[in-house]
């Protein structure tokens, strides 16, 4: 049973949420045994009687389980809308495609602002320190709480793309087809050094109270703001920001030799960072951020990225895009050298954009294009064009 709590949350009145846990708890990296949680999800189009058209997506740092669908907070149209829906390359029409969000998340599934059982209080930082394995491990138990022996795909972007590179190197049997997009199999030391800065924003502002702000009716705006302006800069690229804002003055005609937003992508900084702290929980940043900086898969496997995959039987699709610089194409070859080494069956793609990592979030042709060719040659092979 949900608490009233947490059945209030926006996030479960808009959609669809299991419980788990409650008699075999999730055994975390962190040796903590997790029970009960609970998993929110979204499902668009119809399971088929075989149960083999189902596509996994999974979001990323920032992003939820609304990816083609209005946001129960914001109202805006899902981040994915313009890949998943009807004639589009993941076609509901033909496809049943979920999107989980993530364990320690704040849109529905048990994270940091959830009620702990044991005190009846938000878990705040008593809640323990995940990893994308865990995330990974959690979705595994509604996937197959579904039915489902066998996803069709698994596919995600940025941390999306690092737990569809977990379900492929932990779970190849129930794996066919897996498609990583401007990701990497670690977080680099510059990641983590931006994502660290993010998190010292948060437990600056005096309103986090040690993580208990929702206790004390407070939350950390400022720094979650600071947090998100910070890291939408990496999602960008310069060329991006430059055709989008230059120099250009914002709402007036000179320099006003003061710190208000005299120019245009201040502005533009200040109104992202103020939309975010409306849907997303400061703590929650703060246990994602950090199972992204965990997340080191060659490591996972002696040291040897191939390991991750030998023998995998699961085909794959490696995307990168040219101004990535969060998650270089770089980063992307070294997953597809991994992959050669073991015979694997893989291609890559570098698509040419200018719009920085948060390309495959955009109306980008070659990259809708990219997916929509390899899961057509995948659904043809897989028996399911039919």
């Amino acid at each position: 049973m949900q608490t009233p709590r947490m059945a209030a949350d926006p996030a479960l009145k808009a959609g669809l949420s299991m419980e788990f846990g409650r008699d075999a708890p999730l055994m975390l990296d962190c040796g903590v045994a997790l029970g009960p949680f609970t998993l929110a999800y979204q499902a668009y189009g119809e399971l088929n009687a075989e149960k083999s058209n189902a596509i996994l997506v999974c979001h990323a740092l920032t992003g939820d389980q609304f990816m083609a669908s209005r946001h129960p907070v914001t109202g805006k149209e899902g981040w994915w809308s313009q890949i998943v829906g009807p004639g589009l390359p993941l076609d509901t029409r033909r496809y049943f495609v979920i999107c989980v969000n993530v364990l320690g998340g704040c849109m529905g599934s048990t994270g940091p602002k959830s009620i702990n059982p044991a005190t009846g209080e938000p878990w705040a930082l008593d809640f323990p320190v995940i990893t994308v394995a865990d995330m990974v491990r959690a979705q595994k138990l509604l996937i197959d709480h579904l039915g489902i022996d066998k996803l069709f795909c698994v596919i995600g972007g940025s941390m999306g793309g690092m737990q569809v590179l977990e379900w492929a190197a932990r779970y190849p049997e129930k794996v066919f087809a897996a498609v990583p997009i401007a990701t990497a199999a670690r977080h680099t030391a510059q990641n983590i050094a931006f994502h660290e800065v993010g998190r010292q924003a948060i437990m600056a502002d005096l309103d986090w109270c040690g993580g208990r702000y929702i206790a004390e009716g407070r939350n950390p705006d400022r720094g979650l703001a600071v947090a998100r302006m910070t890291a939408h800069i990496t999602y960008l690229s310069e060329p991006a920001l430059h055709r989008k804002f230059g120099r250009r003055l914002q709402d007036r005609n000179s320099l006003t030799f003061g710190f208000e937003a005299d120019f245009q992508v201040e502005s533009y900084l200040r109104h992202q960072g103020a939309a975010f702290v409306q849907r997303f929980d400061a703590n929650s940043y703060l246990y994602i951020t950090r199972a992204m900086d965990y997340f080191d898969l060659a490591q996972e496997h002696g040291g040897k990225l191939a390991n991750a995959f030998r023998e995998t039987p699961v085909r794959f699709c490696v995307v990168s895009f040219t101004s990535d610089w969060l998650f270089p194409t770089s980063e992307n070859r070294d997953i597809v050298h991994a992959l050669n080494a073991v015979a694997a069956d893989v291609s890559f793609v570098e698509i040419e954009s200018d719009a920085g990592h948060d390309a495959f979030l955009l109306d980008e042709p070659e990259f809708r294009d990219t997916l929509a060719g390899f899961i057509a040659g995948c659904a043809e092979h897989r028996g399911l064009n039919g």
